[in-house]
């Protein structure tokens, strides 16, 4: 059975842009999986962080897939891994790389560590203007709002603080982009 899943990237350190599309490649590379939207890339200004690291770019991916939801998490945790994340990486800490499954199916749970939807995307920009602009009626399985509602529901300077990087146009397999930079 094959489920959607929605995938947050964001990386400030190294080449964000080019991990961004190796972490693309990689994720259609996972058996039985296909991804079908990208978002644009986006810049931000770091959130929770102690160490007061550079812009991060952040994206989002759509993906179908036959994995179940904790396949999916174990594939894109080595991923990171393959891409620059140590083990050890601490989440107030600029990183190379971070993939967050942040929606699967219509599902809500939480298992083994993992919360599904992610429980932080309802109040973060950088997560909510990417996935609006991939899946804007998707309904958010607990709040029962559309990500389009759930977006508007933030402060206006926290969505202005998320700036047009690169748009992405995916067509038959392939990844295009726009430069705003």
């Amino acid at each position: 059975m094959r489920s959607i899943a929605y995938i947050g990237f964001g990386a400030n350190l190294g080449d964000p842009e080019e991990t961004f599309f190796k972490a693309v490649e990689q994720i259609g590379n996972l058996p039985g999986t296909i991804v079908t939207k990208v978002s644009s890339l986006y810049k931000t200004d770091p959130v929770d962080l102690i160490d007061e690291g550079p812009e991060f770019l952040n994206a989002v991916f759509e993906v179908e897939t036959e994995l179940t939801y904790w396949k999916l998490i174990q594939c894109l945790r080595r991923i990171e891994r393959s891409l620059g994340k140590r083990r050890d990486h601490r989440s107030d800490r600029s990183r190379k790389i971070d993939l967050d499954l942040l929606l699967f199916g219509k599902k809500s749970f939480s298992d083994n560590g993992l919360e599904i939807p992610h429980p932080r995307m309802a109040t973060r920009a950088f997560v909510l203007v990417p996935l609006v602009e991939i899946a804007a009626d998707v309904v958010h399985p607990r709040s029962k709002l559309t990500l389009t509602e759930m977006l508007n529901k933030l402060a206006p300077d926290e969505i202005e603080g998320v700036r047009l990087f690169k748009e992405m146009k995916r067509t038959k397999g392939s990844l295009n982009c726009t430069g705003f930079s």
